[in-house]
């Protein structure tokens, strides 16, 4: 049927032009979110966010940037509302332009929740592979983890930052009376087990909230392993912390710990039932396990939750390809329902999965009962 040749009622036609904004205005979002990749990596932002007016050439001087390509720049961020100009009137050259201190919040502010500057970076990282999503989705496997590059591992890390290193320790951990309790005795000092934990930040927060606390991170992915080894050498916490490239299965670490941890990992793995598995088998006679991942529905709907939008766009992108390059895999994906976990927690010899009373808009938080 040609273009021609289509019929729509009143009520299509209405769906139609609501769907055609939608794809305009999504257009809009992609946008942002590049161009904010550019002011961020580029350090515009941060010198817009001085509170100073700065011209194009005064930003491309402070910054070492080239002036066309900066004033073409700052002219699309104030199009699309995401920065000030003190008089669109003056010539191109003379305009001066700001970042409001709302925005500045949102995109320099590190230690802040509500920085979100990261998201721009692991968009940029979630699409980098594309080719090979496509293949995959074509022919099967997946789409490993290390070609999604350095922008999806640093954007994943900086996005989690604030909240690993402000909560963990803070509220959630305080919310667990048997938990907290342990952590915060002195002899024999209470040792954790960090799987997965990427740029260590998870682990970081834990050190730095508990004086005591010895923390031993595993994760399979060296350049991973590497930030974290710097981000505890910038924190000062060498002596309590111990990064590693090493399979947490290994034999020797059975019976060690008193608490392990899986901060955002179980749904990215081929195999959870093993990872679960082990984590059991790290435990020592009192030890707990708790997991932290998406906050998800219970059960799919046609519209989903409130954050599911943006899970089933990670999973599409990247969880559930990341996941399913290892094979065999069970392909969970980023939206891993509490009734899923239950059951590869049941499959890995655990009595029961408690969902904790942590309020979070992103996350959920379990603790695996033996």
């Amino acid at each position: 049927m040609s273009a021609t040749e289509i019929t729509l009622t009143e009520e299509q036609t209405a769906q139609r032009d609501v769907f055609i904004d939608r794809l305009l205005q999504s257009t809009a979002g992609v946008f942002d979110i590049f161009t904010v990749y550019i002011g961020d990596k580029l350090g515009f932002y941060r010198q817009l966010a001085n509170g100073d007016w700065l011209t194009s050439t005064g930003l491309a001087q402070h910054t070492g940037a080239q002036e066309r390509y900066v004033r073409e720049w700052l002219e699309q961020q104030t199009v699309t509302g995401i920065l000030e100009v003190e008089d669109a009137t003056a010539a191109a050259n003379a305009r001066r332009y700001r970042l409001p201190a709302g925005h500045a919040e949102v995109l320099v502010e590190r230690d802040s929740l509500n920085y979100l500057a990261p998201l721009a970076q692991l968009a940029v990282g979630a699409v980098h592979p594309i080719s090979s999503l496509l293949e995959a989705f074509q022919h099967g496997g997946g789409v490993p983890y290390a070609d999604y590059g350095a922008d999806f591992r640093e954007g994943q890390a900086a996005i989690n930052r604030s909240t690993f290193l402000q909560e963990v320790g803070h509220s959630w951990f305080p919310a667990i009376p048997d938990i907290h309790a342990r952590l915060r005795q002195a002899q024999p000092p209470a040792k954790v087990a960090d799987i997965g934990m990427g740029a260590g930040w998870s682990s970081i927060g834990l050190v730095q909230a508990y004086p005591n606390v010895l923390v031993d991170g595993y994760d399979l992915d060296e350049p991973s392993v590497e930030m974290a080894r710097q981000n505890a050498r910038d924190a000062g916490l060498n002596g309590r912390l111990n990064f590693h490239v090493r399979d947490a299965t290994d034999a020797d670490l059975a019976g060690q710990y008193d608490l392990v941890t899986l901060f955002e990992a179980i749904h990215d793995m081929s195999d959870p039932v093993a990872a679960l598995r082990t984590a059991r088998r790290m435990l020592n006679e009192d030890g707990a396990v708790i997991i932290v991942d998406e906050r998800v529905g219970n059960e799919f709907t046609a519209t989903g939750n409130d954050v599911e939008w943006m899970m089933y766009g990670w999973s599409v992108l990247h969880c559930l390809p990341a996941g399913m390059a290892e094979q065999p895999s069970v392909g969970t994906g980023t939206v891993m329902r509490t009734s899923t976990l239950e059951l590869y927690a049941q499959e890995a010899g655990f009595s029961e999965v408690e969902v904790l009373p942590i309020d979070n808009f992103f996350f959920r938080v379990y603790q695996l009962k033996v």
